[in-house]
């Protein structure tokens, strides 16, 4: 760690917060490690079950919510914002109402965020390394067993909503989070108040209601984790309200009154690929293999492979219209596909016949 004789800390973190903003952050807070609320809150939900087959979320013990633990020497954390919305709002809303177009949530329509994020944080801790001299610190993107949502709201980017996301008064929930973790002794932002108030727009829109209380997410009801965490078969009960969600889902986003405020990312990396926001289930439903992995080349949809793709869209094409090219896709893609994708193919043909 640097000596801190000669560093003001107060005036380095507003020169953090400024190139922060130069380096196109929307906004820049700083914490410190003590999370012991949501320590209590995240150990309340594993103790639930909500996590469902995530077992990561629990594995690592409490280097989740003790930041120190998981990098030793850590004194304050550096929480970055960056929007991402790509398209306008009521777009997303005439994709969801179509049932032959396939739906896939907002954050994941461009390139893989992860690596847009860490490279800007690392350009961040590149300059404050120019400023202070070698320093100790290490960047997180969804890498590893943070709380990035606490931590956010620790350091004033906005508050904990009443469906688990981070909410912000003039940018809504559109955005990403990344942190640095750092052993520098770095002034603490105050946080910000809560702002949900009686609103129960995001509990009483959920498909599935896995947003089972306010605050309280059953991620085993939720559609994301039944379409990207989920590996094996999507429970019968629920395929129905998944509509045609293939990946994600942002309906408790879009109904959020806070969303009024939001603005569309200026990122061309968050502009949506090979025209997915505006894709049919079939068109989806006839990629092979190869055409996946080209066109996912670069984006979070990647990590479910094809398989779950398939199986995916197999349960939004049964919620959907019992059209002849649909029985016909659905048809063909039984004779010649694997246990999980079949079984997901055969409940949607059932479903369409019983429509016929």
């Amino acid at each position: 760690m640097p000596t801190t004789d000669n560093i003001d800390f107060n005036q380095l973190a507003q020169q953090i917060k400024q190139w922060g903003l130069d380096l196109g952050f929307q906004q820049i807070g700083i914490s410190d490690t003590n999370l012991t609320e949501a320590e209590g809150y995240l150990q309340d939900w594993l103790a639930a079950g909500f996590h469902g087959e995530m077992a990561y979320m629990a594995k690592h013990g409490l280097k989740r919510s003790r930041p120190a633990l998981l990098e030793i020497g850590t004194r304050s954390i550096i929480s970055a914002r960056l929007d991402y919305l790509p398209t306008p709002q009521p777009d997303s809303g005439a994709v969801l109402t179509d049932k032959a177009a396939a739906f896939i949530s907002r954050y994941a329509l461009g390139r893989d965020y992860h690596k847009v994020l860490r490279r800007r944080l690392q350009k961040l801790a590149d300059q404050i390394s120019t400023e202070v001299g070698e320093f100790g610190y290490r960047a997180f993107v969804d890498s590893a067993p943070v709380l990035e949502k606490a931590i956010a709201a620790k350091a004033g980017l906005g508050w904990i909503g009443k469906h688990s996301n981070l909410l912000n008064r003039s940018a809504g929930s559109w955005f990403f989070l990344g942190e640095l973790y750092t052993d520098l002794p770095l002034p603490a932002d105050q946080a910000v108040s809560q702002h949900c108030g009686d609103c129960t727009a995001c509990l009483d829109i959920c498909p599935t209601q896995a947003i089972v209380g306010p605050y309280q997410v059953d991620a085993r009801l939720c559609i994301s984790y039944l379409t990207i965490e989920l590996q094996g078969s999507i429970p019968e009960q629920l395929r129905p309200l998944m509509g045609n969600r293939i990946y994600g889902c942002d309906d408790c986003q879009l109904i959020c009154p806070w969303n009024r405020f939001a603005k569309l990312s200026v990122e061309a990396d968050f502009k949506p690929r090979y025209q997915l926001d505006s894709r049919t289930l079939l068109e989806l439903f006839g990629w092979d293999e190869a055409e996946f992995l080209q066109k996912t080349e670069g984006s979070a949809i990647r990590r479910i492979g094809h398989q779950r793709w398939l199986r995916n869209i197999a349960v939004a094409l049964g919620n959907g219209r019992a059209e002849p090219e649909v029985l016909q896709a659905l048809s063909e893609k039984l004779a010649n596909t694997d246990a999980l994708v079949g079984e997901h193919v055969d409940w949607a043909l059932t479903r369409l016949q019983e429509r016929i």
